[in-house]
């Protein structure tokens, strides 16, 4: 859905965590001589600490810091050694201790994530398949991806979706050896379960089905001997489940451990490891401070802990089911979240509640989809049963006011979170403007719509008449598109905000790398609507350009802009889209802040390209005052191929001819993968042929002049633009002739003769036209979605062939 590549992707993560440390909500540090678990201290005040991962709180206790201390006077601050080749004194003895815990052969790891990268390339072979749950840990997937130089398939199904495991299952259980599904046990965010029953019993279905699972949140407070929520449910561990538990959070001092029943894959693990060979070893301190967790965990007094844990989880929960604070699922894990919807929602909600005295996480993309921001409550031992309950006011005095002060209300979160919502208030309306929502631009004034939208691009008022008959009651469901026109007006009937929406069907992996799109086209054969979804766009799939009109120096601008988007949300539940999407802005847009504070990521789009041709009188004026470079680039790859061909500027074509212009179209689209839609219908063409506002560039051989080779599709809106809105090919000869270049060139001189200003070359192919002079622009669309499933998807196949 959006051009997710890794440095996008990182560079998306950057902007949110760099909002988020803005407001003062992430990046913090704790302050104070000393630290006791129940509190932390914050810019120099003490807060109640419900953000702790320690939920037993047995990193604060005596016999652990004791054995640490111990253990760094007696053999140092460190054992500088690889492990493969001498393990430190204390080593032996933890190994063993743990085995006993679990029942089963172990491998202690410095961490998980190091523990990931070792065990998962290890026990995967090339003839295995990988299927993530969509929420599984970001350290699994990173594992996961290296096996990708290995050609190992990875997949993704949405979060605990059984049905679509099944189907995955089905589709490799003639052609693989093994079938690796990945999940957590205890989800770190929602703290909710994987539904480990119903797995053991697919797996009995299909023997070739492995678990990989990383329970690091269900360690030590649940579970026999704390061995965790997975193992027992499992009571015992069979050879087709390799379980990641942890000796750090819960268990109170550092490193992971995975715990492995099937013994030839346990010596190939335990023999070589990749990162667990290379690395550094646990530090004595940590080892022994583990030593000593152990034996808590093998006797009898992990119960009473547990229970202790218990009662203030039972309290919490009791606590917040007589308010109406959006809990997003009740269960009987340490972890709870509170959906706040908007980011700038939830940094409010957090800062509220350090005001108050108490620490709490942000839930934040990309470990929540942007839209689902809220507040991670994490319930410990440390937690009195008191400061619980005040917390759990604080929160239900905070939350409305935080909505009121962001410019949202209930409804909105519910909505974000799926969630039954709990208050019927309709949001209250602003009477100092008025929202115009029109569904054809017939009903909207043609000379205001072209003052305020027209000179770019095919959507003035007579390309968006166009639009809307080609584009309404299609036979096909992608060609068949919803339109609504917006117009927020003050009270002397300016406008202040104005646009236009499509809901349409898009290729889930419209931006994608064309790697990924070659791939999922091939699935495409048997099924056309593959991973595609309805889209709640500004603009239109035909369309390119600046879609929004704001009057920023107006006083009701903020205004105007907040109700505008809080409508698209409506508009996006009522039209059944799963994603918003804002397009296009430049990089400095004035309304970053305030759509990344609503919940919108940025992704860069295809560069955009221009040509001004302001005081042009001739092409031959045009190609001299191009660079020296770009003038050699004219004469030697452009020049010499103009006379062998002819090239006519036509208003109408043959019945022939626009069957063999449609033909070369669709040869173009279905190479330009790098911008992956549906084919458009064929009365587009019709209708171009009809409509007075359409000509078309055609390039002939000198030769075969019945032949076309290329066609150039040519917006005409007769004021300020001329837009070559896409372009027909054939590959065969396009070296030959040098089609691609002739027809920018061709595009250029046409647009000169009809004593236009600017050209709009629309995206993709920058190179080629910065050669002839256009100017290149960076854009950027904003897209806003309840579900990360599609972009991990995308970045999980990133590179796989």
């Amino acid at each position: 859905m959006a051009k997710i590549k890794h440095h996008n992707f990182l560079n998306t993560v950057h902007e949110v965590f760099t909002d988020a440390k803005k407001a003062g909500v992430l990046h913090l540090y704790a302050g104070g001589n000393s630290f006791s678990g129940r509190t932390i201290e914050v810019d120099g005040k003490e807060l109640y600490h419900f953000g702790t991962t320690g939920y037993l709180g047995l990193e604060q206790d005596s016999r652990l810091k004791k054995a640490a201390m111990q253990a760094i006077d007696r053999y140092g601050t460190q054992f500088p050694l690889s492990k493969s080749y001498i393990s430190n004194p204390l080593y032996e003895e933890l190994e063993a201790s743990v085995q006993k815990m679990y029942g089963h052969p172990i491998v202690i790891t410095k961490n998980s994530t190091l523990g990931h990268l070792g065990v998962i390339p290890n026990v995967v072979d090339d003839d295995d398949v990988i299927i993530l749950d969509h929420q599984v840990h970001w350290s699994v997937q990173n594992a996961a991806k290296q096996l990708k130089s290995r050609s190992v398939p990875i997949e993704m199904i949405r979060h605990n979706n059984l049905e679509m495991l099944e189907e995955k299952i089905k589709k490799y259980r003639h052609s693989k050896k093994r079938i690796w599904y990945m999940a957590d046990g205890i989800y770190s965010m929602y703290g909710d379960y994987a539904p480990v029953k119903e797995l053991m019993s697919l797996s009995k279905k299909y023997q070739q089905l492995h678990f990989y699972f990383d329970d690091v949140h269900g360690m030590s407070w649940t579970g026999r001997n704390g061995t965790g929520y997975v193992l027992d449910i499992l009571g015992e561990l069979p050879e087709n489940v390799l379980l990641f538990g942890t000796l750090s959070k819960t268990f109170g001092a550092s490193g992971a451990v995975l715990v492995c029943s099937n013994a030839s894959m346990y010596d190939k693990v335990k023999t070589f490891g990749g990162p667990l060979t290379f690395s550094a070893q646990l530090e004595p301190a940590s080892v022994a401070a583990a030593n000593a967790s152990a034996e808590i965990h093998l006797s009898p007094e992990i119960y009473r802990l547990q229970s202790d844990l218990r009662q203030r989880i039972d309290c919490f929960n009791d606590c917040l089911s007589a308010t109406e604070l959006p809990l997003i699922d009740r269960n009987e894990s340490p972890v709870f979240y509170i959906g706040t919807g908007m980011p700038k929602t939830g940094y409010n909600f957090v800062k509220r509640l350090m005001g108050e005295g108490f620490y709490v996480n942000l839930g934040i993309f990309p470990a929540v989809p942007v839209k689902n921001t809220g507040v991670r409550i994490t319930i410990s031992r440390h937690n009195g049963k008191r400061e619980i309950k005040a917390l759990v006011k604080a929160m239900a005095h905070h939350f409305p006011k935080s909505l009121e002060e962001t410019g949202t209300n209930a409804k909105r979160v519910s909505h974000a979170f799926k969630l039954e919502p709990r208050t019927q208030s309709e949001p209250k309306g602003s009477p100092e403007f008025i929202m115009e929502v029109l569904d054809s631009i017939g009903q909207i004034d043609k000379t205001e719509w072209n003052r305020f939208m027209g000179g770019q691009g095919v959507y003035d008022w007579e390309g968006l008449k166009f639009l809307e008959s080609v584009f309404q009651d299609g036979v096909r469901k992608e060609h068949n598109w919803s339109f609504r026109y917006v117009v927020f007006r003050d009270g002397n009937d300016t406008p202040i905000l104005m646009t236009f929406l499509t809901r349409s069907l898009w290729k889930d992996d419209m931006l994608a790398n064309a790697t990924i799109s070659k791939v999922i086209e091939e699935e495409r054969e048997k099924d056309p609507y593959y991973l595609s979804s309805t889209v709640l766009s500004m603009g239109c799939l035909f369309t390119e350009g600046d879609h929004l009109y704001w009057d920023g120096s107006h006083p009701l601008a903020e205004k105007a802009v907040n109700s505008f988007l809080e409508f698209m949300e409506g508009q996006e539940r009522s039209m059944g889209a799963t994603m918003t999407v804002l397009r296009d802005f430049p990089e400095n847009s004035p309304l970053n802040g305030s759509l990344f504070g609503h919940g919108f990521l940025r992704v860069q789009m295809p560069d955009s390209c221009t040509v001004d041709l302001k005081g042009t009188s001739s092409i031959g004026n045009y190609i001299n005052q191009l660079s020296s470079r770009n003038r050699r680039h004219f004469r030697k790859d452009i020049q010499p191929f103009l006379g062998l061909t002819n090239c006519k500027v036509r208003s109408n074509l043959t019945v022939e001819e626009i069957g063999q212009v449609k033909g070369l179209f669709t040869e173009v689209q279905s190479r330009n993968l790098g911008l992956n839609t549906f084919p458009f219908p064929d009365r587009l063409f019709d209708g171009m042929n009809e409509n007075p506002l359409w000509e078309f560039i055609v390039l002939r051989p000198m030769d075969q002049l019945d032949r076309v080779i290329g066609v150039m599709f040519c917006y005409n809106n007769k004021r300020q633009v001329y837009v070559p809105a896409f372009v027909g090919m054939d590959y065969s000869v396009l070296e030959t002739f040098a089609t691609y270049r002739q027809l920018l060139y061709a595009t250029i001189e046409r647009a000169i003769v009809l004593g236009l200003p600017k050209i709009d070359f629309g995206m993709t192919a920058a190179f080629e036209k910065r050669k002839l002079g256009a100017e290149v622009r960076h854009k950027y669309a904003y897209l806003q979605t309840r579900d990360n499933f599609i972009l991990e998807m995308l970045g999980v196949m990133e590179g796989q062939q």
